[in-house]
């Protein structure tokens, strides 16, 4: 049984950073995202269910159509409750089998929405929040992905406060500084969760 790390922050804190940095020390990394992003691309097991649900409309050249499902669960709450009925339970079963399949020392469990899902403590061992100033959280995700400001706004308030992530953290990486700056303190946290690996 793998030591799991479940990592979460908000949109936009440096998330995949963090984890490429632990990627870079041995652990092996799951990561949610990328596994929605594989099941909703171009013959991903989800995609016959979301054609089912939401009709062709939502398919483009055999993949999801981020941008149109983006806009229609933002206007519509039920979409998205249906959309994550569909994805959340396929999106846990293939992230057990990537942790029961670890060959790292431990497990880093990239989830955006841990600190949402209501049985997130028996998911993990630890929690680890990656946390930066809001406005900064703002500005990389609007230079990333031309989404405006109150674009990006309007997804971080469908997330949960930071606050209440970090009340929820057992670790903590600050990330308002550099790329060098979060290296250390993933090298740092990366000592710790080898020793609680092996205890």
């Amino acid at each position: 049984m793998s030591f799991v790390v479940g990592l979460t922050g908000g949109i936009g804190s440096g998330k995949s950073a963090a984890a490429d940095e632990f990627a870079a020390l041995g652990a092996t990394i799951v990561d949610t995202d990328a596994i929605a992003h594989e099941l909703t691309a171009k013959g991903g097991a989800a995609i016959p269910h979301i054609e089912r649900l939401f009709g062709a409309a939502f398919i483009a050249g055999g993949a999801l159509d981020r941008k149109r499902m983006r806009e229609h669960v933002f206007a519509d709450p039920g979409a998205k409750k249906r959309l994550e009925e569909l994805l959340h339970p396929m999106i846990r079963e293939e992230s057990a089998h990537r942790i029961a399949a670890a060959s790292g020392p431990y497990v880093v469990h990239v989830v955006p929405l841990l600190i949402e899902s209501a049985d997130y403590r028996r998911r993990v061992n630890r929690v680890l929040v990656v946390d930066a100033p809001e406005a900064a959280q703002v500005e990389r995700v609007a230079a990333r992905s031309g989404l405006s400001a109150d674009e990006v706004q309007a997804i971080m308030r469908t997330q949960a406060a930071r606050a209440q992530r970090l009340a929820a953290a057992d670790d903590v990486i600050d990330n308002s500084g550099t790329r060098d700056a979060l290296r250390k303190q993933v090298a740092a946290l990366h000592q710790k969760y080898l020793q609680f690996a092996q205890t």
